[in-house]
């Protein structure tokens, strides 16, 4: 029997609409027990030219010159968000209304506000959700989430999460959208830290208080006069822009199960690429990954003896969650990319199946719950109450 279709209308063609694109095209020939192929059916972005080519360059069948001719499609399932975060809101709640089930990038919208109308019009809806919170699929994150539910590390004491990076930080960069808050929301902490956030939620559980500081580094950044995102480029002499949101935050965290923890998030950490750490620990061990060697996991054991504690470093292979589906011996590694390809895999089979996906625009939502708080942490210098 053939696979079920699913068409798909493309919202964005750059680098994360392009990695999303990349995945449909990929899902089916790692994953032999889809229960639904995607079909690139429309594609749109910022004008009619751009989505022509982009149809052209990434597979689409057409493309359309406004993104609410996408969302309103009679023949397509799953309208899925790539655009910038201003945007997030309105698109996902036509998409709703039509009908559709919905695939948006992170961060879910500006404020919790936004984010909890669309969650509630998702409920309403009764469609399936996701949210692009890639780095959970990991097969080392659910290795280590695996780890914590069979109760390895005991009862769960401490976190400590950090993203950081230093795409931005050359203040030659030029003035784009991620340094406007009406266009961004926040500014490392959206960006970078809500995936920290999203890590800490799934491994520990929901954060119940913050304290927060945040920091702007890089005050003014000359005006772009081409490119877009960070490809924007500025010539010398350009009239400088002042920049609206933070380049970096640190937190303190208290969850709901009585962990505490800590949390970063800086986009301008000279040295760093894509620096994205967890590590948690309890009364009988701990674990620590770090993105950038993605296919280790640091594990420790109180239980071994004395002279043989520490840390060790388990390679991921085919034991581990997904990693199987891409390499038969351990050690290959998978790529980011990969996690894109999981997490579509993860939405056609919830798709297909009538149920849930995770993280789905409620867990986006609770995200966008503890961003507002360490803003308003850092803002009025007290804990403030999730």
């Amino acid at each position: 029997m053939g696979r079920r279709e699913l068409s798909i209308g493309l919202i964005g063609s750059g680098f994360m609409g392009k990695g999303h694109a990349l995945s449909y095209a990929l899902v089916g020939r790692v994953f032999d027990d889809l229960l639904a192929a995607p079909r690139l059916r429309l594609i749109a972005d910022r004008d009619a030219d751009t989505a022509r080519r982009a149809a052209r360059e990434l597979g689409f069948e057409a493309s359309v010159g406004h993104w609410r001719e996408l969302v309103t499609h009679p023949e397509i399932d799953i309208v899925d968000i790539t655009a910038p975060n201003h945007l997030h809101s309105e698109m996902a709640l036509a998409a709703l209304t039509a009908g559709k089930h919905v695939y948006c990038e992170k961060p879910l919208a500006l404020d919790a506000a936004s984010a909890a109308t669309m969650a509630e019009a998702a409920r309403e809806a009764g469609v399936v959700t996701m949210v692009g919170f890639n780095y959970l699929k990991s097969p080392a994150a659910l290795a280590a989430k695996g780890l914590i539910s069979a109760g390895v590390l005991g009862e769960v004491w401490h976190f400590r999460g950090a993203f950081q990076q230093d795409v931005l930080a050359d203040p030659r960069q030029p003035f784009g959208w991620r340094f406007e808050r009406s266009l961004a929301g926040s500014g490392a902490l959206g960006d970078l830290g809500a995936h920290v956030i999203a890590l800490a939620h799934d491994l520990v559980g929901e954060v119940k208080q913050v304290c927060a500081q945040a920091s702007t580094v890089i005050g003014e950044r000359p005006e772009a006069l081409g490119g877009y995102g960070y490809r924007e480029v500025a010539a010398a002499g350009t009239a400088l822009r002042s920049v609206e949101n933070e380049d970096a935050v640190q937190a303190l965290l208290t969850f709901e199960g009585g962990a505490t923890g800590v949390l970063e998030a800086n986009r301008v950490a000279t040295g760093r690429k894509a620096h994205l750490t967890f590590e948690v620990s309890g009364s009988r061990g701990a674990i620590a990954w770090d993105h950038e060697r993605m296919n280790e996991l640091q594990l420790y054991d109180s239980g071994d003896p004395a002279d043989r504690r520490g840390f060790k470093t388990v390679i991921m292979g085919p034991d581990h969650p997904y990693y199987g589906r891409f390499w038969p011996v351990a050690g290959c590694g998978l790529g980011l990319g990969d996690t894109k390809v999981i997490e579509v895999y993860e939405l056609l089979q919830a798709v297909a199946q009538g149920r849930p996906a995770r993280p789905d625009f409620r867990s986006g939502a609770a995200v966008q719950r503890v961003v507002d708080a360490i803003l308003e942490s850092a803002q009025q210098r007290r804990w403030v109450a999730v």
